[in-house]
């Protein structure tokens, strides 16, 4: 095994040929799982349609980020905090603080966790909830070591948060019980010792290490994941290492073969990773550094996205009792159904876009998403099952989904 191997890995180009492959398998009907039925990808891809139509009739769709969620009722939080930065730089920093931390504390809550927000008063849950508890703690300086400068995250501070402070941060008690709350801390402790050696000694100098990347010209959407798992990949909990290379949301099928017997059976996804790479986007390009081949990234393997294919029938279990049963993350079912996600969301992409009349230049996967695919999982959920939930259950740690 060699470290050349083990990094082809941490590619949005391995995690779409993997998952290509997966499909492929469950085509030819072999995989222990799933059952794939691509004939019912069109109607799957009329109900996004329907969705994009309702939710943004000009069509005028931002990216899949985290952003959308700071966005409540009718308020843009973030930029009205943002207004007291003046240096884009400076602001730019302040938005990669807060869009790293809290992406990695949005693993999924669970279904009984809610977030009553003490500024407005409106009660959320899931990533919304996730979303505004993030942001009510980052502007307040819960993340700073600062006094005086509460929008920023520092080194210091983040490895000194405890399990105590999310949960008081995100209301959880006995009765609002919050997946994972160890978890979502131990992730913010290792974000802190990774980004001690970054500029600034906060999230936020990644900005800096691709700012310069860029130098006065466009940055490619993948350099960002590239750099987000170089520099932050070592976060994540031991998992599965090879060539001394932690390879983070990567997990083992064993039917998947792959270009490499050294890295035969490995299946990676870094769906936490990718989501945050079309989050940073959005401040780069605020900041002057326009980002090329968004579509370089790939759609997130997630319960929303992955739930409207089984929602939609494009997706069946072979034992639908597995539904209800407690999915681990690495177990073969849910790796086949994250992956076969991925890649679907790759081929329901270009029909959505005939059914709207636009090109991949106007419509890329990230609008496809936000539109979407995830919106569309999402209603398709709360008309089917009571808590809105998944139509599979999984058993999260907090850093995974």
């Amino acid at each position: 095994m060699t470290i050349a191997s083990a990094r082809t890995l941490l590619t949005p180009a391995a995690v779409r040929a993997r998952a290509g492959e997966m499909l492929a398998l469950g085509l030819e009907n072999r995989l222990t799982a799933f059952a794939v039925a691509m004939d019912r990808l069109p109607a799957a891809a009329d109900i996004v349609v329907g969705t994009i139509r309702q939710n943004y009739p000009s069509l005028a769709i931002p990216f899949h980020a985290r952003w959308r969620h700071f966005c409540v009722a009718g308020q843009d939080l973030w930029a009205e905090r943002a207004t007291a930065i003046a240096d884009p730089a400076d602001k730019a920093r302040a938005a990669f603080d807060l869009a790293i931390v809290s992406v990695l504390l949005d693993a999924g809550a669970g279904m009984a966790w809610r977030y009553r927000d003490p500024v407005q008063g409106r009660e959320s849950a899931r990533s919304e909830g996730l979303a505004l508890a993030s942001f009510r703690m980052f502007e307040a300086g819960a993340f700073s070591a600062r006094a005086g400068q509460p929008l920023r995250a520092d080194s210091a501070r983040l490895t000194l948060l405890t399990a105590q402070d999310i949960a008081a941060g995100f209301q959880v008690s006995e009765e609002n019980p919050l997946v994972g709350v160890e978890g979502r801390a131990g992730l913010l402790n290792a974000l802190g010792r990774a980004v001690a050696g970054l500029p600034g000694a906060r999230p936020g100098g990644l900005y800096d290490l691709l700012a310069a990347q860029a130098t006065g010209g466009p940055l490619p959407a993948p350099a960002i994941l590239a750099a987000v798992l170089a520099h932050l990949g070592p976060i994540w909990p031991s998992r599965i290492v090879l060539a001394g290379v932690p390879l983070g949301d990567t997990w083992r099928h064993p039917l998947i073969r792959g270009d490499d017997p050294a890295t035969a059976g490995l299946v990676p996804f870094h769906k936490l990773s990718q989501w945050l790479s079309y989050s940073l986007i959005e401040p780069l390009e605020a900041a002057g550094i326009p980002v090329t081949e968004i579509d370089g990234l790939t759609g997130l393997p997630e319960y929303r996205n992955g739930g409207l294919f089984v929602d939609t029938g494009v997706l069946a279990l072979r034992d639908p009792a597995m539904a209800g049963a407690p999915n681990a993350v690495e177990s073969p079912l849910v790796v086949e159904w994250r992956a076969l996600t991925v890649a679907l969301l790759d081929a329901i992409a270009p029909l959505v876009r005939d059914r709207l009349g636009l090109n991949a230049g106007a419509f890329p996967l990230a609008r496809v998403l936000e539109g979407g695919t995830w919106a569309a999982g999402r209603r398709l959920a709360a008309a089917r099952r009571a808590d809105g939930g998944s139509p599979i259950r999984v058993v999260s740690d907090g850093t995974v989904f």
